[in-house]
């Protein structure tokens, strides 16, 4: 998993092959093939790979529900801090710069990380709604328009190369905005205030 994920990141999805990889570890194709019968498969297991722990870390995150805000904000920076690590951003560029030849990689993007963080978050704010603290609304779309306000300050510089790191100052104010304008959206005097 490793050898493949520094291959898919480093060298792309096209540039990946699965001989390759097989030579790197010094097993044979074949071997490989029983484990991952395609490379699309190998790179679905890597993405599932890279994106478990941060799943994992969400839940817990929204397992230790306080208040809204105290819990919104530290959803927040557990998302902007991870899709800020180089590992994410590099995973972004290569969907981004093959996604158009290789359809399938956005797909498996979508299925193995994308989809499974906004069904976390939505249901966190179904529970919102059932207290009072954020209005009643789609929050599959009020999941959207929270992952795009954690993902328009450092993270959106780091994939236009305008910066090469997020420095702790950035992912505060990323965290604090995305946080404080979700809030201004959807929140209820209930949620405003920090009670729920």
């Amino acid at each position: 998993m490793d050898v493949a994920r520094q291959s898919f990141f480093e060298n792309g999805y096209a540039a990946t092959t699965m001989s390759e990889i097989a030579a790197t570890i010094g097993g044979s194709k074949s071997t490989l093939w029983c484990y991952f019968p395609s490379k699309e498969d190998l790179f679905a297991a890597v993405l599932n790979d890279v994106t478990s722990q941060f799943r994992q870390q969400l839940n817990q995150t929204i397992e230790l529900h306080e208040d809204l805000r105290t819990t919104l904000t530290r959803l927040c920076r557990h998302v902007v801090e991870t899709l800020t690590q180089p590992q994410f951003i590099s995973l972004h560029r290569l969907i981004t710069a093959e996604g158009g030849r290789f359809p399938e990689i956005g797909r498996i993007l979508h299925e193995s990380g994308a989809s499974s963080l906004r069904t976390i978050v939505a249901a966190y704010l179904n529970r919102c709604i059932e207290d009072g603290a954020i209005r009643p609304c789609d929050t599959r779309v009020a999941t959207a328009n929270l992952i795009a306000l954690c993902t328009c300050g450092a993270h959106q510089r780091l994939i236009l190369k305008i910066i090469d790191r997020a420095t702790p100052e950035d992912i505060q104010a990323d965290t604090e905005n995305a946080a404080e304008v979700f809030l201004r959206a959807y929140g209820t005097d209930k949620g405003q205030t920090g009670a729920g």
